[in-house]
């Protein structure tokens, strides 16, 4: 798999690897998520422009895996991971949280977010399996920012099902050292 930014054509093709990948939702009787629009073009098209998008990209060069970011309260913050079942299992969903992580760290932030159902394997449980943790109601690391993410996908309708905030925090970017003397003389 190779991870690069999304093309402005594969837009299209990002809404229906999202939709593919809310299709096993419908086995835990969550057929509103698996029913739910992918975002639309013009969302897809502002996270790609912001350079916000990426995609995991077959050997083809064809995407079947997306991640969109944003950066809230000086975290970047998953906003949507979505892997095409037909290759999910296979460490596409980590391998695109991973090229996050790094370019967060990069890019001096301390941490990445995300919010995910509590009860659906692939989601919390498999985001604590990578490093992140659950954040509680007291935890100073549950940002106004997350707050705000968390109510409005209350009023999406997502609060139906038990949903959790999580972090990663990312240690910084190691810094090129300049290269010190040599202890042998020269000359």
């Amino acid at each position: 798999m190779r991870i690069r930014a999304a093309a402005p054509a594969e837009l299209p093709l990002l809404q229906d690897i999202e939709q593919a990948a809310g299709e096993p939702f419908r086995s835990l009787g969550m057929a509103v998520i698996a029913d739910d629009e992918p975002l639309p073009l013009d969302v897809l098209d502002a996270y790609r422009l912001g350079g916000r998008a990426w995609v995991a990209a077959d050997e083809a060069d064809r995407p079947v895996a997306y991640l969109l970011t944003d950066t809230v309260d000086g975290a970047a913050h998953i906003e949507q991971v979505s892997v095409h079942p037909a290759v999910a299992r296979r460490g596409i969903g980590r391998a695109l949280i991973e090229h996050l992580a790094a370019d967060a760290a990069q890019r001096c932030l301390t941490a990445v977010t995300l919010t995910t159902f509590t009860e659906v394997p692939w989601n919390a449980p498999y985001y604590t399996r990578l490093g992140f943790r659950a954040l509680t109601e007291s935890d100073p690391d549950l940002t106004a920012g997350l707050r705000a993410i968390r109510q409005a996908e209350a009023a999406h309708g997502l609060a139906t099902w038990p949903r959790v905030c999580m972090r990663r925090d990312l240690l910084p970017a190691p810094r090129s050292r300049p290269r010190p003397p040599s202890a042998e003389p020269r000359g």
